[in-house]
């Protein structure tokens, strides 16, 4: 059975359901499995041809014990986790016609039009499978720059074992990202607009880990976390990777490369670890807006809080990357005692300058660029004028920067960009790139539309006192 353990190497380990309710370790860590299973060519092969769902049921049945969930209860979780896509395959792709071998996997057609339903809805359905089996309530926390925030309101709705709070900072996120949270009437369901936010989401996630250390307080409300900080969301992720592999390739053993938009590191962490277990990718593509945590990261070595910029692609205006001390994890060979000693530095100093031979081995088969806004706009319009398909801007981040390394590859090298999010979260910017006043069809989709008719429910505080009254505020609700 797997055990799980903290990155930072404090505490016993634990089993699955308890890393999963947990969130986060106690000591502040990251959930990480004691080892990662290994997935053969042979294995990958008798792979090729299996549903989206089913393929989930077999990498996800290598990290859950037969004595946790049964294949039967795995199977209904999984499969009511995707009911609610509108997509038949799930996870559809779409090759570009105007760039050669430029593939796009389209992961965002879930209830909120974005990535980050793929693995949501399948952890909370998890937490819910837990909690009605302990006879159990919890309150989880969840900040979010964009998506992550509609996706977990969405998935909680009703759910009589989870009362959820959705942080978001006001003005970096759309519109449309926020009516998805606030047009939700649920009663287990709360948006939390933070004004003056400096940072943005990051501001939002120091919080949340304030409260976690709260150890009377995360006690008092069963406190959890369905950001990317659980370990489910990066398992979950890593099916989407070996879905596009097997998708993509025309051999089992070709060698495929992945453009992804890049924030938390949380979806790339993912990709990284499917890497780890035996899927056969090139490289991978870290594709940074201006805010470019990660490629300073991973070109110099140098992890530093710097201040957020407000892009276009605003899901990923992220300065301090959670999940990189996850992948880091494993990619210098399971060492929690530096790990923990390089989280503290960060914790303390807000910079982290890793040695050469560290940042030799963990940017090993990555290639970065940094698109700026402009670049983000024309690859927009460039993509759609030529061959009428639209990209939001986080998939136009990922085609701009597998344009920009391509010179890196053969000629005959095969690009799987990832697309996390419908354009239609993003009118502002479609419009902007398109030079147009009215919306395509491409850029509309009915569930956008619909919310705009709806009344809004909204908590809100200031950045200067959210540390007081956002818990005074989540007592006093969870204790009706």
């Amino acid at each position: 059975m797997i055990q799980y353990v903290s990155n930072k190497g404090n505490g016993a380990s634990v089993d699955f359901e308890t890393a999963i309710l947990a969130g986060r370790a106690p000591d502040g860590g990251l959930y990480v499995p004691t080892s990662l299973p290994r997935i053969s060519k042979t294995q990958l092969q008798s792979w090729k041809n299996l549903s989206y769902t089913d393929l989930a049921f077999e990498v996800l049945s290598l990290f859950i014990d037969e004595t946790t969930i049964s294949s039967i209860e795995l199977h209904k979780i999984i499969e009511n986790s995707f009911d609610t896509f509108y997509h038949p395959e799930k996870i559809p792709f779409h090759s570009l016609t105007s760039r050669k071998n430029i593939i796009i996997q389209e992961l965002f057609h879930g209830p909120t039009l974005s990535f980050k339903d793929i693995a949501m809805g399948f952890v909370v359905n998890l937490l819910d499978f837990f909690l009605k089996r302990r006879k159990e309530k919890m309150s989880i926390m969840v900040a979010t720059s964009g998506d992550t925030g509609p996706a977990a309101a969405f998935a909680t709705i009703g759910k009589e074992t989870i009362n959820t709070w959705a942080l978001y900072p006001q003005g970096y996120i759309t519109e449309e990202q926020e009516r998805q949270m606030t047009t939700i009437t649920a009663p287990n369901v709360h948006s939390v607009r933070v004004t003056n936010c400096p940072n943005g989401s990051d501001d939002l996630d120091e919080l949340i880990s304030s409260l976690f250390a709260n150890t009377s307080f995360k006690q008092e409300l069963n406190l959890s976390s369905v950001n990317s900080i659980n370990w489910g969301r990066i398992m979950m992720q890593t099916v989407h990777y070996f879905y596009g592999y097997l998708k993509t390739v025309d051999t089992i053993g070709e060698l495929l490369n992945f453009a992804v938009p890049s924030g938390a590191f949380g979806n790339l962490c993912a990709g990284s670890l499917a890497r780890e277990m035996g899927l056969p990718v090139g490289k991978f593509i870290l594709s940074n807006n201006q805010n470019n945590c990660l490629q300073r990261i991973f070109n110099e070595g140098i992890y530093v809080k710097e201040k957020v910029i407000n892009c276009a692609s605003s899901a990923i205006d992220i300065s301090l990357p959670i999940n990189f001390w996850r992948y880091l994890y494993f990619a210098i060979d399971q060492n929690p005692e530096k790990i923990k000693l390089w989280m503290e530095e960060s914790e303390k100093n807000n910079r982290v300058e890793f040695d050469k031979n560290t940042h030799k081995q963990f940017s090993k088969g990555f290639l970065t660029a940094s698109i700026s806004d402009k670049l983000t706009l024309n690859t927009i319009q460039e993509v759609f004028e030529t061959e009428g398909y639209l990209l939001d801007p986080h998939a136009a981040v990922a085609v701009a920067a597998a344009n920009t390394v391509k010179a890196e590859f053969p000629n005959d090298s095969k690009i799987l960009c990832l697309a996390t999010a419908h354009p239609s979260k993003f009118s502002d910017v479609i419009k902007e790139s398109l030079n147009v006043n009215a919306l395509p069809a491409e850029a509309i989709h009915h569930s956008i539309e619909n919310a705009k008719e709806y009344c809004q429910k909204i908590y809100e505080c200031n950045y200067e006192n959210m540390y007081q009254t956002i818990p005074k505020t989540m007592q006093v609700i969870s204790n009706k």
